[in-house]
């Protein structure tokens, strides 16, 4: 079904950025990138597809049961989006808040043409009906023209969709919750956006990743529309009959002062809050997991394991399981999803919470980006620190959220969420 040819390539920085140049012809284009992070699990450096041959694109209605079913039927390579609003697939809840982004709820397509990364080999998997093109397009990515013209010379105006008195009003209400005993913890997020404002895609995800350098970087087009990520999360695995996730709670600024740095590091896996974030979401996951699992087969791997990343020092915990041969690949990820490092405790009266504080349809922002292998594995990000562009109504947004729990301060989560922005803020205003 697919032709292989592997090729080896002296200047790989040089290739990847000629590589995405040439991909921006396409209507679909998935690209993600491990930016050489040191991390078990990878199978790849980064991954390119392009070019629908096939696609699902859907709604949330029965969304997974069609995923199953094309996924099935495709027996193939397939990437693409989770958006957050497949909660409503998954349980009886509701998105009603404003969407200036319109984002399908879900989109994978079926590649004609992927880009395997691994050290200076690239192997590169054809369909067979266009394998023809196979020499043709590396003698055009090696002499593709970059376009320099940058981002467009409007300025760009960020606003905020909740003023700062009206989110300390939230989080005391959110607050209220938790002490009444209805919640333990809520991943609450807010939404800062742009207007009338036209970017250039690819040099804005080239800055953002330039400047995070994250593991799960990831940037996507389906034609007018575009994700720009720099996630440093992934969201769950599937390698044979393990599946892998890897919540993060936890986050700490990075100081230039090596001796600083250091002592923020200290700080943060020390903070009781933070661990007791990290460990609430590590027993939501374990719980997510085991409804697929083999019994007894459920581990922590890691637990509050700090890492540090070119923007934040993170807290990270590594929870697996096992499953049957039989039991399916969507099926893991439906009884997971969404994420719980993006949702909260217990997990279906958070949303319904947060539902009602925030003002924003997520959409994209805090679902999953990746590929389904034609065995059934599957990798997946969790879309956070990533900007999304609707090129068609001019609408650029990021978001960016903190764990609330008792323990929570409403100015110190106000300084985290500037701290989780400061990256997406910077390449748009630069």
């Amino acid at each position: 079904m697919r032709t292989n040819y592997t090729h080896t390539v002296k200047n790989i920085v040089l290739f990847k950025q000629q590589l995405l140049h040439w991909a921006q012809q396409f209507d679909d284009v998935v690209w993600l990138d491990s930016n050489n992070y040191e991390q078990n699990y990878s199978n790849y450096d980064a991954v390119l597809a392009v070019d629908a041959f096939t696609c699902i694109q859907t709604d949330y209605l029965d969304a997974f049961g069609k995923l199953k079913e094309y996924q099935t039927l495709v027996n193939d390579w397939i990437f693409g989006y989770l958006t957050y609003d497949l909660k409503n697939a998954v349980e009886d809840l509701k998105s009603k808040n404003g969407d200036g982004l319109e984002f399908p709820d879900l989109y994978f397509f079926q590649p004609k043409k992927i880009f395997f990364f691994k050290g200076n080999q690239v192997e590169m998997r054809y369909l067979n009906m266009v394998d023809d093109e196979l020499e043709p397009d590396l003698e055009a990515i090696r002499n593709v023209e970059e376009d320099h013209h940058g981002n467009l010379p409007n300025e760009i105006k960020i606003k905020l969709r909740i003023p700062k008195d009206q989110y300390f009003e939230k989080i005391n209400t959110m607050l209220a919750h938790i002490h009444r005993g209805d919640i333990y913890e809520a991943n609450f997020c807010q939404e800062f956006y742009a207007e009338n404002t036209q970017i250039n895609p690819l040099e804005t995800y080239t800055k953002l990743n330039t400047i995070s350098n994250p593991p799960f970087a990831s940037f996507l087009k389906i034609q007018d529309k575009y994700l720009l990520s720099a996630s440093p999360e992934r969201y769950l695995k599937k390698q044979g009959d393990t599946i892998i996730s890897q919540p993060i709670k936890g986050t700490a600024k990075r100081s230039q002062n090596i001796e600083e740095d250091a002592q923020l590091k200290e700080a943060l896996l020390a903070n009781e809050k933070e661990r007791s974030e990290n460990i609430m979401i590590v027993d939501l996951v374990r719980n997510d997991l085991s409804k697929t699992a083999i019994k007894g087969s459920v581990e922590v791997e890691e637990l509050c394991k700090i890492y540090t990343f070119d923007q934040v020092h993170q807290m990270i915990s590594t929870v697996k399981s096992r499953i049957e041969p039989t039991t399916h690949a969507v099926d893991v990820i439906k009884s997971t999803f969404p994420m719980g490092s993006m949702t909260g405790a217990p997990k279906i009266s958070a949303m319904k919470i947060m539902e009602d504080l925030e003002e924003t349809k997520r959409g994209l922002y805090s679902g999953a980006v990746g590929y389904f292998s034609p065995t059934g594995d599957f990798d997946f990000n969790v879309v956070i620190r990533s900007i999304l562009y609707n090129e068609t109504k001019q609408y650029v947004s990021y978001s960016v959220g903190g764990a609330i729990t008792s323990k929570s301060d409403p100015l110190k989560e106000y300084e985290e969420c500037l701290v989780k922005a400061k990256a997406m803020r910077q390449v748009l205003e630069d």
